[in-house]
């Protein structure tokens, strides 16, 4: 299993966090692996992991995580993003959604925020803890957060000491510029 220099750096992100996360319901989105989900539910956050549906290697891998981590009462359910399905409609209000490197293809952005849209409907107080790859200065959520009604903060990797060159290391070539967001309902809304 390979752990993705995003989900490290939220996943440390959750650790300088830790003493919040006590009884918090929490939702990873496209966990894969699921560091960061499985760090919130050490520290205390009831977890929900996901994974696509359409990808059920990828729900065993988030079982397979949970079991190597001693957590067999961690659910993993099956939702694809921008798809309203039973498993979707059947969360509780959630706290925090963690999302970990999914903003990857442009096509995927929206999908992503009309799910995070749907959560905040039975919370609008939720918030999308996301990491991020910077992959390109051209790709950008200003507008879809401007039309699903929500506000972004960047948060500053130096503010939870994920900015040491070994928090986000990888063997991968290129460039591993991380990035971390707050993703929030948009005031008055």
């Amino acid at each position: 299993m390979y752990v993705w220099p995003c989900a490290v750096v939220l996943a440390q992100y959750l650790w300088f966090h830790r003493r919040s996360l006590p009884g918090k319901a929490v939702l990873e989105i496209g966990a894969g692996v699921s560091l960061p989900g499985i760090v919130a539910a050490k520290c205390g956050a009831k977890v929900t992991l996901s994974d696509s549906a359409e990808l059920p290697h990828c729900l065993e891998i988030c079982r397979q995580s949970c079991r190597m981590n001693h957590l067999p009462q961690v659910p993993v359910l099956g939702l694809t993003w921008g798809h309203v399905s039973q498993d979707l409609l059947g969360l509780p209000p959630q706290d925090i959604v963690l999302a970990s490197d999914v903003f990857f293809e442009p096509e995927d952005f929206e999908d992503i925020l009309t799910t995070v849209y749907f959560l905040m409907q039975k919370n609008p107080r939720v918030q999308l803890w996301s990491t991020y790859q910077v992959r390109s200065a051209d790709w950008s959520l200003e507008a879809l957060l401007y039309k699903w009604e929500m506000r972004c903060a960047h948060v500053p990797l130096g503010s939870f000491d994920a900015d040491k060159e070994h928090i986000a290391d990888s063997a991968l070539p290129g460039r591993h510029t991380v990035e971390m967001l707050v993703i929030s309902r948009a005031e008055g809304q």
